[in-house]
């Protein structure tokens, strides 16, 4: 198995507003964009609310687990963030004030008083407070802003960026590309599918069992519908995964549906 196999990506989001439905999720998507582009796969995502024990028990099950994770949003410095504090409980180091991104965030309180023109003033209290962006879990390293300076920071394999896309998406990036540019290839996981009428699920099952057994490198997936507008009752049948094995796979579906008799529609490539 290669590194880029061996390694899955996980996606944590944290925040109230997605889960009461004030704001709607874009990072997934996204952020399965950013994967896909490097030939890489988002594995599983978790939405947590600005809970501090739910938050902390999120990031102890990712950093005690083999995966590459990005948790978005909640380490800005008002009271209803709580993820740095709760990667630090986590992770069971203190929280300490991170010497570059102190700096980074005063460089950006320069570059807002210039812009105001204003003389900078960095003891007054609000500008002491927004130093409390830079405090991060001891050991921690930074993840540059683009936009506005303000870093984030990684955590051994687990990486905080905030909440607004127009920051953490950038972010992200950076951090596929210089820390995991190894895990980068030239083609995605693929999909190969087809559209199979007049056969229930139970039925193909043993087809799909054989194949994942036959193929390691491939996952079977199998999407009932009862009312689409096109193909009405079905199932999309078809297989996932290393490119290497997927046309064989595919071929091997193909002839397994054929010795099952079953009625087949058009193919679908992904």
């Amino acid at each position: 198995m290669s590194s880029s196999e061996s390694r899955a990506f996980g996606l944590i989001i944290v925040g109230d507003e997605i889960l009461s439905g004030k704001r709607a999720d874009k990072h997934m998507a996204r952020i399965i964009e950013l994967l896909a582009a490097r030939g890489l796969s988002l594995s599983w995502a978790e939405y947590v609310g600005d809970d501090p024990v739910r938050i902390t028990a999120a990031l102890q099950r990712a950093f005690e687990g083999p995966d590459i994770v990005f948790s978005t949003g909640g380490i800005g410095a008002t009271p209803d963030d709580h993820t740095r504090q709760c990667a630090a409980a986590a992770r069971g180091v203190p929280l300490a004030l991170h010497p570059e991104a102190a700096e980074l965030i005063r460089e950006r309180m320069r570059d807002t008083a210039r812009e105001q023109g204003v003389p900078f003033e960095p003891d007054r209290a609000d500008n002491i407070h927004r130093l409390n962006m830079g405090v991060f879990p001891q050991g921690a390293s930074i993840i540059p802003n683009p936009y506005n300076k303000i870093p984030g920071f990684s955590v051994a394999d687990v990486h905080f960026v905030p909440g607004f896309p127009v920051m953490a998406w950038p972010m992200v990036e950076w951090v596929l590309d210089h820390r995991y540019a190894h895990l980068h290839r030239e083609a995605a996981v693929l999909e190969r599918s087809l559209i199979v009428f007049g056969a229930m699920e139970a039925s193909l099952t043993p087809l799909m069992e054989a194949i994942e057994g036959e193929f390691g490198g491939v996952k079977v997936f199998s999407l009932p519908s009862v009312d689409h507008p096109q193909y009405g009752k079905h199932i999309e049948l078809g297989v996932k995964g290393d490119v290497r094995q997927l046309e064989s796979a595919y071929a091997r579906l193909k002839q397994g549906l054929s010795d099952f008799g079953a009625s087949i529609g058009p193919e679908l490539v992904r």
